[in-house]
């Protein structure tokens, strides 16, 4: 996610001389991504990148905190102030001005306070050009606080009129499928269930937490007494409704990362203050806290031979501890071993030691890290590697005309026929593993249903067949899928692969489920079969080969010199019965007559089939009676043989 940066607010935790340009440069070096800067009026504003793991960057405050240690590194001066607050309400387990019951499983703290007599009134000019500046549009002092406290801390902050929560009581729990909740926005969801709700003492939905407020509790003009409510969700249920109602909103988008709990705290506090200082109100004396499991400093420990060697270079412990200090780690060394408290923002990012060895890398600078070339004799190529071969069948399929495609390996139930399930599915779509391209082409066909030109599809990847007790059998398939191609052509270009390959082979008719009956020709090798061909139910010409038992039944060319004595070259056309195998009568003719040379097809037309014959001799030359004669036998056999007539 993208996020907008003033550089004026930044400065109100960051004291340095720094330009932004330079700030820009060094923070894209070392830390968060800006995508460029920006003049706004007498502000300059930075696009930042905020990646998942580092949700804590998301706002002013937690950029100044990356910045400061940044600068420092790059012997730039820079310093990070601190949060102050001028709340000091204590946080208590239970409050008499509301009653709270919260399953903790879906939100991990809850705060609220009490707010009264607020005055509703726009914002001072300062808020309204610090939240303009970051892309946000001011509205009024109450609303803004809101955003405002978000976009400094990072913390999504939310505001129910206090006077419309019935009986004062919030609970807080999993929707049930099909409640019905209006939100600010007049939009109406019907929830598929599972989704953190909070209703009120008449069961009515005030909140779609996390991801908007209720419009039946929302605050107007007429609002006296504001609910500020602050909380830390459970990310995955918050994603889950945002992406199942189409919601998005920048509360939902840092929610789904998972925040740090104990910013709960400042952002409340910061919320009395502000709500203290704009609206005219006062706060109630205690903020109701339920925070059952707070969050614990996590320890890490690394040898000091440990960071260097993975770094490349010598750094001393005080130069290790400088790096890591500025950004809220806490380091004590105990002779070369340190030892490291994470800070509550960075616990779910820094886990184990080689986090350590990042942190120290970016903030020391990659650019100063050495860097080696390679070095001794180039690798040889690997013995017996697949890619030449399939590369080179991929080319073959190219140079016909077909195009590549990709395909998911994970399909439906119905589509998996009989494959393996696996445990963790993303959805019922892609819970189990294929063990073959048809489905997988078919629907690619379907994709690609509004071209009116015919196309040729292929892809060649694994299909996974199961295996009792062990792994599925990886086993690498190439197949394809014809759109509106006639039959002859489709399966000229099948022949003309195995040509090129130079694979002998035998058709026999095998029908299948999913293909057409009479429709599906089996390619066999010795008895073996090596792939399929045929017309699909859905009207597609589908064929398939597995890579190794092509790469297995290649065989060796043999070369012979080229003929002194030319051949007579003629067409003659037959008529045959339907249902002919023509394959099987240009076989037989090359069988039986050795001065033919070479039969092929020439065109057909209904029943009439046109043969082009090649007349040769290695010895002479032949003559026109010689060809008669053997013309002759030859229509003679095939009439026996196959019922054809010559056409005249």
């Amino acid at each position: 996610m993208n996020v907008l940066i003033s550089d004026n607010w930044l400065r109100d935790y960051l004291k340095t001389s720094a330009t932004p340009e330079k700030i820009a440069k060094l923070l894209s070096l070392s830390g968060p991504s800006v995508e460029k800067v920006s003049r706004v009026g007498k502000d300059y504003v930075y696009s930042i990148e905020v990646t998942t793991n580092r949700i804590d960057t998301v706002g002013i405050y937690g950029i100044a905190r990356e910045a400061s240690a940044i600068l420092a590194a790059a012997g730039i001066k820079a310093k990070l102030l601190p949060l102050r607050f001028g709340s000091r309400e204590p946080f208590v387990k239970s409050a008499a001005y509301l009653t709270a019951e919260v399953d903790t499983a879906l939100c991990q703290r809850f705060t609220a306070v009490v707010i009264k007599n607020v005055k509703i009134a726009p914002s001072p000019d300062w808020m309204k050009e610090k939240l303009s500046a970051v892309g946000i549009r001011p509205i009024n002092n109450v609303v803004d606080i809101s955003n405002y406290i978000m976009a400094e801390l990072g913390q999504p902050v939310h505001t129910f009129d206090y006077d419309k929560i019935s009986g004062h009581k919030m609970k807080l729990r999993a929707s049930r499928e099909g409640e019905k909740i209006a939100t600010l926005d007049g939009k109406t969801h019907t929830l598929p269930g599972g989704d953190i709700v909070i209703e009120d003492g008449e069961g009515r939905l005030i909140d779609l937490a996390g991801i908007m407020g209720g419009e039946n509790s929302a605050i107007d003009e007429g609002s006296k007494n504001v609910l500020l409510f602050v909380q830390t969700y459970n990310p995955v249920n918050i994603r889950k409704t945002s992406m199942s109602l189409s919601q998005r909103s920048l509360a939902a988008e840092i929610f789904e990362k998972g925040i740090d709990p104990e910013l709960v705290s400042s952002g409340i506090r910061r919320g009395i203050d502000l709500f203290e200082e704009l609206t005219g109100a006062k706060s109630a004396s205690k903020i109701l806290d339920i925070y059952p499991n707070p969050a614990k400093i996590e320890t890490i420990t690394a040898n000091l031979d440990f960071v260097n060697q993975r770094l490349g270079v010598g750094l001393s412990k005080a130069q290790i501890s400088s790096c890591l200090g500025p950004l809220g780690f806490e380091t004590s060394w105990k002779g070369n071993l340190l030892s490291l408290s994470v800070p509550s923002w960075r616990a779910k990012d820094i886990e184990i030691p080689e986090d350590i060895v990042e942190e120290v890398a970016r903030i020391y600078g990659y650019h100063k890290l050495p860097s080696t070339l390679m070095q001794g004799a180039i690798p040889e190529p690997v013995e017996d590697s697949p890619f030449v071969f399939e590369t080179g069948l991929k080319n073959i399929l190219k140079g016909y005309g077909a195009v590549e495609v990709y395909t998911l390996s994970l399909v439906s139930e119905k589509k998996a026929a009989g494959g393996l399930k696996l445990k963790n599915p993303l959805g019922e779509d892609t819970a189990y593993l294929r063990t073959s391209l048809l489905p997988s082409l078919i629907q690619a066909a379907k994709q690609n249903a509004g071209i009116k030109e015919p196309f040729h599809l292929f892809e060649m990847s694994n299909v996974y067949l199961p295996r009792k007790g062990d792994l599925p059998l990886e086993k690498m398939t190439l197949a394809g899928i014809f759109s509106d191609y006639p039959f002859r052509e489709a399966k000229g270009q099948i022949e003309n692969l195995l040509e090129d390959l130079n694979i002998s082979y035998k058709e026999e008719d095998e029908d299948s489920r999913g293909f057409l009956p009479n429709q599906r020709i089996v390619l066999k090798n010795k008895g073996q079969e090596i792939g399929q061909f045929g017309t699909l139910e859905e009207g597609y010409l589908y064929w398939e080969f597995s890579t190794q038992e092509l790469a297995e039944n290649i065989l060796p060319r043999k070369y012979r010199n080229i003929p002194t004595y030319p051949p007579q070259i003629e067409d003659i056309t037959i008529n045959f019965p339907t249902r002919t195998k023509i394959g099987e009568v240009i076989d037989f003719v090359l069988s039986k007559e050795k001065l033919v040379s070479r039969m092929e097809l020439a065109d057909i037309y209904k029943d009439a089939y046109t043969f082009r014959l090649w007349y040769q001799d290695l010895t002479k030359t032949l003559t026109d009676a010689e060809v008669v004669k053997v013309r002759e036998k030859i229509l003679k056999e095939i009439k026996e043989k196959f019922g054809g007539i010559l056409k005249t």
